[in-house]
């Protein structure tokens, strides 16, 4: 009789590259003074062994749900926040794929990666607003820090499978006048 194990078997490439994206959204959000907001998340299956843990809130899209309020929604469960308002997004659907380790594990198994809509909004509370250890809604916390820093740092403090994707995203919202840029516009 076969042993019982709970250690996923190796997926093929084909495997792999016929698995769906999640339908995710996320949310930039900026203070008066330009800078993101960015939480280091707590370590998880996706993340061992990584020191670089910096990113942006992030989450999947409930069925029947439109992108725009999930980002709302998911911001709201990572941190708390609430007071924003909307003043920009990413045009298009950007994806980034799990490292092949992961493939079959993370989010749930079910996925080769993320599909993800990315929105700008203005941060219009107090920093106190922001609360990253008992987040709204009483979800478990996902952030055991945050800070406010320049949109084009990120990348370099990100796990290493978001950098592309996140250099996408400065890309695509260079110029923004909310943004505080380093190096120009």
């Amino acid at each position: 009789m076969p042993k019982h194990t709970d250690t996923p078997r190796e997926l093929c490439h084909e495997e792999k590259l016929a698995m769906p994206y999640r339908p995710c959204v996320g949310a930039l959000v900026v203070n008066a003074e330009g800078l993101v907001w960015t939480g280091r998340r707590l370590p998880n299956e996706e993340y061992t062994g990584q020191s670089r843990l910096w990113q942006f809130p992030q989450g999947g899209i409930d069925p029947g749900e439109e992108p725009e309020p999930a980002a709302r929604r998911e911001l709201f469960e990572e941190t708390s926040i609430r007071s924003v308002s909307l003043i920009g997004e990413v045009p298009d659907w950007l994806t980034y794929d799990l490292p092949d380790h992961l493939v079959g594990v993370a989010l749930k198994g079910k996925y080769r990666g993320q599909k993800q809509r990315w929105f700008l909004y203005r941060f219009e509370g107090a920093d106190e607003e922001v609360n990253v250890s008992a987040p709204g809604n009483g979800d478990k916390p996902e952030f055991d820090d945050w800070e406010w820093t320049y949109l084009e740092d990120v990348p370099a403090r990100a796990v290493s499978f978001k950098v592309e994707l996140y250099g996408q995203i400065i890309e695509a919202l260079r110029g923004h006048p909310a943004i505080a840029w380093k190096t120009g516009a």
